[in-house]
Formats: C-alpha cells, sequence, structure tokens
C-alpha cells in the first residue's frame, strides 16, 4: 500500500481541478468526398480529451486512459432507423514514467496499431486527433443512410495496469477489451470504486454525420 500513497493522494488532489476543459472535448465524424461515399467509410477525429488537468494528473500517475469507439451505419428510409452495420475500435492512452513518454495506440480486433511514443501529453493530444478512416462501408443498395458515433473515455483501474503491460508485450489484451476474470468480481469492484472516486468515471460523447446518398 506504501507504493499507492503518492499516486493516490496526487490523483485526489486533481478532483479539485476544474473541468471546464472537458466540455470542449469531442468526437467529430466526416463523411468522404461525394464521388466515394459507396466505396469509403466516414472519417473519426478526437478533440481535446487530453486537456483537462484532472485527465492528465491521472496519467502521469499511473491510470491509463482508454477510449472505446463504436461507429454506426444506419438506414433512415423506413417508418423507423434501420441499423445497418457497425465498427468497434480501442485506443489506449498509457504514460511511462521510466522513458518519461506517453504511448498511444489503436486496436482493432486482434491487430495493434502504435500512433507513436510523445515526450508531452500535447503530443499524444494530437495523435488521437488524426483522422482514423473506419472500415464500414455502405453496400450498392440506394437508400438514405447516415452515421452515429459513440465514444466512452475511462481511465483504467489499477487492477488493469498489470493487463495493459502484458498489451504493450503483445499478449493477450482482456482490459483493453473490455474483457476480465469473473474470480474476481469484488476486488474488481472496489478497484473500479477508487477509479471513479478519484474523478476517474466513464464519460459518453455522442455524434451523427449528415444524412447522405450513395446513389
Amino acid at each position: 500500500m506504501r507504493r499507492l500513497a503518492l499516486p493516490v493522494v496526487v490523483a485526489l488532489a486533481a478532483l479539485a481541478a476544474p473541468l471546464g476543459a472537458q466540455r470542449e472535448a469531442r468526437v467529430e465524424i466526416s463523411l468522404p468526398p461525394r464521388g466515394f461515399l459507396a466505396t469509403q467509410g466516414p472519417t473519426v477525429r478526437t478533440l481535446g480529451m487530453l486537456t483537462d488537468r484532472q485527465t492528465r494528473d491521472l496519467l502521469r500517475n499511473g491510470f491509463p486512459a482508454r477510449l472505446h469507439y463504436r461507429v454506426e451505419l444506419w438506414s433512415s428510409d423506413g417508418l423507423f432507423d434501420d441499423l445497418k452495420g457497425q465498427v468497434e475500435w480501442d485506443v489506449v492512452v498509457r504514460h511511462d514514467p521510466l522513458l518519461h513518454t506517453y504511448q498511444v495506440a489503436r486496436i482493432v480486433g486482434e491487430v495493434v496499431t502504435s500512433l507513436g511514443s510523445f515526450a508531452d501529453v500535447q503530443g499524444a493530444q494530437e495523435a488521437l486527433a488524426r483522422p482514423f478512416q473506419v472500415p464500414l462501408v455502405p453496400g450498392a443498395r440506394p437508400e438514405r443512410l447516415y452515421y452515429a458515433a459513440v465514444l466512452e473515455v475511462e481511465m483504467l483501474s489499477l487492477g488493469d495496469l498489470d493487463e495493459v503491460e502484458r498489451w504493450l508485450k503483445g499478449e493477450l489484451r482482456p482490459a483493453v477489451r473490455g474483457e476480465r476474470n469473473p474470480g474476481t468480481a469484488v476486488t474488481r469492484g472496489v478497484r473500479t470504486l477508487f477509479v471513479r472516486l478519484i474523478g476517474g468515471e466513464k464519460r459518453t460523447y455522442r455524434e451523427r454525420s449528415a444524412r447522405f446518398r450513395t446513389r
């Protein structure tokens, strides 16, 4: 427990940080050029997620950030909107205290892509802001469509830190993918409560594209 004393104190102090910057955080979704609507998916950018002091302090003191994305393709031709397909992926941001760097990686299924290692949190934020083209393409059938993006941001719990280390070594990634060992439910609950008490609760952002037709 002594090893956790300093991070706990610093993280608790982050509760007093202003949260105004979080209001600027958002996810953006953009359609491809008109001539490519039927053959390319939309692009997603993430802005302002690491700008508030609270998130930065938690990152700096060993709490990785997990950003879980879900982009859905909807048809609005009928009486009710119809879900045509969806794609999900994760991005993890982690501070390495030994190298004094911030590591950012995207996980799509079992494929991990490094987005870079940065000397400061601003570099990590710029990596999140790069456009990512979502592999979700409409079919050939002409219909009125739109995309909806949902982004969930949370600081991983203390119990997930070892699993993040395993992920960085290329091993399986149950923490990143939202899977847990069912035998540790009580411990997991306490750790999750702790992270939320210090300001690591889950935040959700939503955005929708303009409506379009493929033809």
